[in-house]
């Protein structure tokens, strides 16, 4: 009775992970993929159902795109992970019109005539 109930419980492990195989391997073909998952950014902006949002993600991959643009080499990933690098990049591009209002956010805001 006992090799019975064994046979038994293999049998559901396999079964479950046969399923799961199936469910990995079938999940790319009815359009559910990583790369809908993943955030969307149009010029700085996370589209959210249709509509554009300003985000800190968005605006440092737009960040680093316009850096690389003036031949940094820079990633948004470390934008992101490095406040300094960011001030760094601002110093340098931050007058640009396109990360103009992001770098508004690290850079000193000149006040008066010191």
């Amino acid at each position: 009775m006992l090799r019975h109930e064994e046979n038994q419980s293999n049998l559901n492990l396999k079964s479950l992970l046969g399923l799961a195989l199936l469910a990995v391997l079938i999940s790319p073909m009815l359009g559910v993929s990583s790369a809908e998952a993943r955030i969307k950014c149009h010029n700085g902006y996370q589209i959210v159902q249709g509509n554009q949002l300003a985000t800190p993600y968005c605006q440092d991959k737009l960040l680093a795109r316009v850096a690389r643009q003036y031949g940094t080499k820079v990633s948004a990933r470390e934008i992101r992970n490095n406040p300094n690098l960011k001030r760094n990049i601002c110093v340098l591009i931050g007058r640009d019109i396109r990360v103009q209002e992001n770098c508004n956010t690290v850079l000193p805001v000149p006040r008066g005539r010191f």
